[in-house]
C-alpha cells in the first residue's frame, strides 16, 4: 500500500476549506443563528384530523451565498417517530431554477405553507424542527437543526359522542274521541219521524255504535241534532218546520235510548241534546246540485245567485222543481232532514293495566299500547324487553325495530343497533327518524361522509338532526357551521364549537348554562378558554376543579399544548401538582 504523506493530507484539507470558504457555505453556517423564522400557528394545531403550518423566514444581508441552493425540510418530531413535510427551496441570485430567490447583498424572505398531513395521536406532544442543507455545485453543508414550534393543540378531539338518537313515538291516547252520524229524512212540510226512517240502515248502524259504546263503557258526551228545511218553502214556515223536526228527532232518540237493551240513562235527558236548526238549507242545496248529474246545474246555480231576496229565490226553486224532475225527486228531499251526531269518549286501559299486561301477556296489547308501555319505566333493560316483545308481535311496524336499536345505542352495542335500524329501514324506507339513527351508527364507525349524507336525508325529523351534523362539522374543522348546527342547544359540544370558532366568552356562558356544567370536562374547557384569553386565574381555578373531579386531567393539562405558555408559571405548576 502506498503511503500518503502528511504534506499531501494537509494540502487536501487546505483545498477543501478553501473551496468551502469560496462557496460561502461556511459563512452561511456560521451566521445560521441570524436567520429568523416565524411559525403560524405556534403551537401547531390539528383541525379536521389534519395538521398544517405556515412558516415565514428572513435572511439578513451578506449571508445567503450567491450560487447556493438551500433546501429546508420542516420535520414534526414526536415520541416514536417523525414526519417530514414538503421541502422549502431557496436559491441564490446567481442560481437558475425553481425556488425563492434570496439576495446576498440585501438578504430576503420567504413564506411557505405545508400540505395537510394526517394527525396521529403521538403528535400531541411534538416539536417542529427545521433541517437545512446548503449546496454549491457538489459541495454541501448542513445548517444546525432549529426548533421553531411546539404542539400540537388537539382541542377539537374533546368533542363528545352525545348524538341525539330518535325514538319512534307511540300514538297511544288515554281518551279516544268517538263519533257516529246518521240522518233522518222527512216528508215535505212534515216533522213526524216515520218508522221506516228508524229502521233504515243508517239508524241501525247508529244504534250498533251506541250499543258498542255501552259495552265498552264509553263516556257519552252528548248528541248534536241539526235539523233543516229545504229552501223551496216560505221562510217563516221553514223556520218552524226545522224547529219541529229537531224536536221530533230528539224525541225519537230519547225513545230509542229508553230501550232496556240500551240502558243509557244520560241519553234520555233533554240536556243531553244540542239542537241546531237551519230554516233554508242553501248550502246543502248548492252541494247537492254540484254533486248531481243535472246538465244545467251550473246555469241553475248562477241564476239563483242573482236573487239575494229569499222570497224570490223560493219562487225560483219551486219553478225549478216543476221544470226539473231530478231537483224535485232527488235534490230537495235529501235536504229535509235531521242530522244526528252522537259524541263519546272511549277510555283506554290504565297505565297500571298496560304495565301489567306488558309483563305478563304482551300479545294482548295493541302496537300503540305496547310502545307506550315502554315509556312507563325508566329501567333501560325493561324498555329493551318491551320493545323486543313489540318487535316480535308487530315486525312490520318500523317503530318496534327502530326502538330496539335506540336502546342498543344507549348501551353502546353498535353492531346490534345497526342491524335493528336496517330492519326498520326495510319496513319504512326514507324515514327521516331511521336515517338519523343510521347516521349515528355510521359516524361511530368512523364514516363521517356517509353519516353526513344520512343526516341530510333526515333533516325533516327535527333539530336533533342538525345537532348531530354539528358534531361532524367540529370533526371536519368547520366550526362556524357547527355553531350554526347546534343552534340554541346549551351543551358541552355547543360550547366547544364556539370556543373553536373564536368566541371564548360565549363558550363559557354556554357551558355554564348546560346540564353538564359541573362535569370535569366542562371545567377543563373553561380552563382552555382562559388560556386563550391569557388569564391565568381562569386557567388555574378551572384546572383545579377539573382535576378534583377527575385526576386524569392533571397529566392531560401538563401535556396539552393549549397551556404551553403557562407551563413555567408557579400558579400553573401548583394547579397541576
Amino acid at each position: 500500500m502506498k503511503k500518503i504523506s502528511l504534506q499531501t493530507i494537509s494540502l487536501t484539507l487546505i483545498a477543501a476549506i478553501g473551496l468551502t470558504a469560496c462557496s460561502g457555505l461556511g459563512k452561511l453556517v456560521k451566521n445560521a443563528d441570524k436567520i429568523t423564522y416565524k411559525v403560524v400557528p405556534d403551537p401547531m394545531e390539528m383541525h379536521g384530523d389534519k395538521v398544517t403550518v405556515t412558516i415565514s423566514g428572513s435572511y439578513p444581508a451578506k449571508v445567503f451565498p450567491k450560487k447556493a441552493t438551500v433546501t429546508t425540510i420542516p420535520v414534526i418530531k414526536y415520541n416514536g417517530g417523525e414526519k417530514a413535510l414538503n421541502p422549502i427551496v431557496l436559491i441564490g441570485e446567481k442560481v437558475e431554477g425553481a425556488g425563492t430567490k434570496i439576495s446576498n447583498k440585501s438578504g430576503g424572505s420567504f413564506s411557505y405553507t405545508s400540505d395537510k398531513i394526517d394527525y396521529v395521536p403521538e403528535m400531541k406532544v411534538a416539536t417542529l424542527e427545521l433541517r437545512a442543507e446548503g449546496a454549491v455545485k457538489k459541495k454541501t453543508k448542513n445548517l444546525p437543526a432549529k426548533k421553531v414550534a411546539d404542539g400540537t393543540i388537539i382541542t377539537p378531539l374533546l368533542v363528545k359522542n352525545d348524538e341525539k338518537s330518535l325514538i319512534g313515538k307511540d300514538n297511544f291516547q288515554k281518551v279516544i274521541p268517538r263519533t257516529q252520524t246518521a240522518s233522518i229524512f222527512f216528508v215535505i212540510n212534515e216533522s213526524q219521524v216515520r218508522g221506516s226512517e228508524m229502521n233504515s240502515q243508517e239508524l241501525k248502524t247508529f244504534k250498533e255504535f251506541a250499543l258498542t259504546g255501552i259495552e265498552k263503557k264509553y263516556e257519552f258526551k252528548g248528541m248534536n241534532v241539526s235539523a233543516y228545511a229545504s229552501p223551496d218553502g216560505e221562510l217563516t214556515l221553514n223556520g218552524n218546520l226545522a224547529e219541529n223536526r229537531a224536536k221530533e228527532a230528539t224525541k225519537a232518540m230519547i225513545s230509542m235510548f229508553k230501550d232496556k237493551k240500551m240502558k243509557l240513562d244520560t241519553a234520555t235527558k233533554e240536556a243531553f241534546y244540542n239542537k241546531v236548526t237551519t230554516a233554508e238549507d242553501w248550502d246543502g242545496f248548492k252541494k247537492a246540485m254540484e254533486a248531481s248529474s243535472i246538465p244545467d246545474k251550473e246555469l241553475i246555480l248562477r241564476v239563483l245567485t242573482m236573487y239575494p231576496d229569499p222570497e224570490t229565490r223560493e219562487k225560483e226553486i219551486k219553478n225549478l222543481a216543476a221544470t226539473y224532475t231530478e231537483v224535485a225527486d232527488k235534490i230537495l228531499p235529501q235536504l229535509r232532514r235531521a242530522v244526528l251526531t252522537l259524541n263519546a269518549d272511549e277510555k283506554s286501559r290504565t297505565d297500571e293495566q298496560i304495565t301489567a299486561l306488558a309483563a305478563s301477556t304482551p300479545d294482548s296489547l295493541s302496537v300503540e299500547e305496547i310502545i307506550y308501555a315502554a315509556t312507563l319505566t325508566s329501567d333501560i333493560n325493561t324498555k329493551l324487553d318491551i320493545y323486543k316483545k313489540a318487535e316480535a308481535k308487530y315486525p312490520s311496524d318500523w317503530r318496534t325495530s327502530n326502538n330496539v336499536g335506540y336502546i342498543y345505542l344507549m348501551q353502546n352495542k353498535l353492531n346490534e343497533a345497526d342491524a335493528e335500524f336496517k330492519k326498520a329501514d326495510a319496513a319504512s324506507a326514507n324515514n327521516p327518524i331511521i336515517k338519523n339513527n343510521m347516521g349515528i351508527v355510521a359516524r361511530w364507525k368512523g364514516d363521517r361522509k356517509t353519516a353526513m349524507a344520512l343526516y341530510t336525508e333526515a333533516k325533516s325529523a327535527g333539530p336533533e338532526v342538525s345537532y348531530n351534523m354539528g358534531i361532524i362539522e367540529i370533526q371536519d374543522g368547520n366550526y362556524a357551521a357547527a355553531v350554526s348546527d347546534f343552534g340554541s342547544y346549551n351543551t358541552f359540544n355547543s360550547a366547544l364549537a364556539k370556543l373553536l370558532n373564536g368566541a371564548t366568552d360565549d363558550a363559557m356562558v354556554t357551558v355554564d348554562n348546560s346540564t353538564e356544567k359541573d362535569a370535569a370536562l366542562s371545567f377543563y374547557l373553561k380552563a382552555i378558554a382562559g388560556a386563550r384569553q391569557k388569564k391565568i386565574d381562569i386557567v388555574t381555578n378551572n384546572l383545579k376543579a377539573a382535576i378534583q373531579k377527575d385526576a386524569s386531567f392533571k397529566q392531560m393539562a401538563i401535556d396539552d399544548a393549549e397551556f404551553i405558555k403557562f407551563r413555567g408559571d408557579a400558579e400553573f405548576k401548583a394547579a397541576t401538582n
